[in-house]
């Protein structure tokens, strides 16, 4: 992973607090983080099961090599130290009443562009269907990948909803296993999506935006099938998920059948962790 506590003062203090809590609260079961490029601008895109996944899914991340960027609903900025934390580490508000919350996607976009791993989840939030698979997802996904170019990776993610679910009671003495799992990146390359390019084709066409989304989400449900070890139900799970007003189907902030680029064999990839293992 390189140097242990790397990414500034408040990425470093996030990795403090997180990796420990991890560790004492979960085994992990992480695979594929070969698959997320070393550097330059990557959107990484989860399916949201809990609360808790987002500090579960940032410590997989950090293993691999990244310091993950989350867009963060904006209350979690009202909370005074939780906000200098957020700030300083270079997460990105989500200001979901205000019809100037647009800007959000303009802050992802520049950060993409700057080089670094923004992780969104595109559902609109934690998944609405009783089973936990991947719901329909809002657009924003495929305009960050048609602004910028950046290469879009899957990451499946299982577990988490087993420390705080539905029942909204924390189980922390059962220490349940988190799988976590990156894909290969998604090609777009038929929508006229080139890795690294943008403007190769019209972020304002609903039809396209509509495409290049689902396409992204049946990689990242083959994805979840992989790591739950059965398949999802013949039918899209959930719903249409509400635009955020003021955004055009923008991807979700953090909350308090198999396609041919999933990699089967991901787990022996060579710069990944062992199943079972962690950095």
């Amino acid at each position: 992973m390189g140097r242990p506590w790397r990414g500034g003062f408040w990425i470093a203090l996030a990795a403090a607090v997180i990796r420990p809590l991890s560790f004492l609260l979960t085994r992990r079961r992480w695979s594929g983080q070969g698959n997320i490029p070393a550097a330059g601008g990557v959107i990484l895109v989860a399916n949201h099961l809990s609360t808790v996944d987002p500090p579960l899914l940032a410590h997989y991340v950090y293993a691999a090599g990244r310091n993950p960027r989350f867009m963060a609903t904006s209350d979690l900025w009202q909370v005074p130290i939780l906000r200098r934390v957020l700030a300083g580490a270079g997460q990105i508000p989500v200001h979901r009443r205000d019809p100037s919350a647009g800007g959000a996607l303009r802050d992802a976009v520049a950060a993409l562009r700057a080089g670094r791993a923004l992780v969104i989840y595109p559902e609109g939030g934690i998944t609405t269907d009783p089973d936990y698979w991947p719901a329909r997802a809002r657009t924003g996904v495929a305009r960050l990948a048609l602004a910028t170019g950046a290469p879009v990776i899957p990451v499946a993610q299982w577990g988490a909803q087993r420390v705080w679910g539905r029942d909204r009671r924390p189980h922390l003495l059962t220490r349940p296993e988190i799988h976590v799992r990156a894909g290969r990146p998604v090609d777009l390359s038929r929508f006229a999506v080139r890795p690294g390019v943008a403007g190769t084709a019209d972020p304002s066409d609903a039809r396209l935006l509509r495409e290049v989304t689902d396409a992204v989400m049946a990689e990242l449900t083959a994805l979840v099938e992989l790591v739950r070890g059965e398949p999802a139900p013949p039918r899209a799970p959930g719903g249409s998920a509400q635009p955020v007003p003021g955004i055009p189907d923008q991807p979700a902030a953090a909350s308090p059948a198999a396609s041919p680029s999933v990699d089967p064999d991901a787990p022996v990839d060579p710069d990944a962790p062992r199943a079972g293992s962690a950095r």
